[in-house]
């Protein structure tokens, strides 16, 4: 009886955990679109003077930063080259997160941001939603962790020789 109440503690906990993965990828999408546009604010009159003597070229415009005399103008052409490769970043981690769902868990799982995946980390709240891919999600990972334990276990027990014989086994599974 005991074991019954396990397997279900370890899907209702396989349950919540599942239910978090969509709320935590939209938080993170959010996140990289606002960083995405806070970026673009800061590169505005960056871009209006590129637009101006430079065809809208912001690497034209660092390089002749970079080229002037004035210290001060080959100082700031460090800033506006970040700038300009952290907008041009942004841009690629948001269109990652456009993809399908499949798409925006690898990204997160692989080639996401450290920053940006710990401040999400860090403001995330966890929350239980009710929508088709929560649900999804959490009956998918409450099954995943639900066998791997019950695997592990067997495992364990056959690796120990602590086999039952078939009248235990089919006890158990009734």
């Amino acid at each position: 009886m005991f074991k019954s109440y396990l397997r279900l503690a370890l899907f209702a906990l396989g349950l919540l955990v599942g239910v978090q993965v969509p709320g935590f990828i939209d938080d993170y999408s959010k996140r990289v679109e606002a960083h995405r546009m806070e970026s673009e604010q800061g590169l505005k009159g960056f871009r209006e003077t590129a637009k101006r003597f430079f065809k809208g070229d912001l690497d034209a415009l660092v390089t002749h930063y970079q080229a002037s005399n004035d210290p001060v103008m080959r100082s700031d052409a460090q800033s506006v080259a970040f700038l300009v490769d952290r907008a041009g970043y942004l841009d690629l981690e948001w269109q990652a997160m456009q993809g399908p769902w499949y798409a925006q868990v690898w990204h997160l799982t692989s080639a996401a941001d450290p920053e940006l995946l710990q401040e999400t980390y860090n403001a995330y709240r966890y929350q239980v939603l009710l929508a088709p891919q929560a649900i999804a999600w959490g009956i998918v990972c409450a099954l995943l962790l639900a066998w791997i334990v019950e695997l592990l276990l067997l495992a364990v027990s056959w690796v120990f020789g602590a086999r039952q014989d078939q009248r235990a086994q089919a006890r158990h599974w009734r």
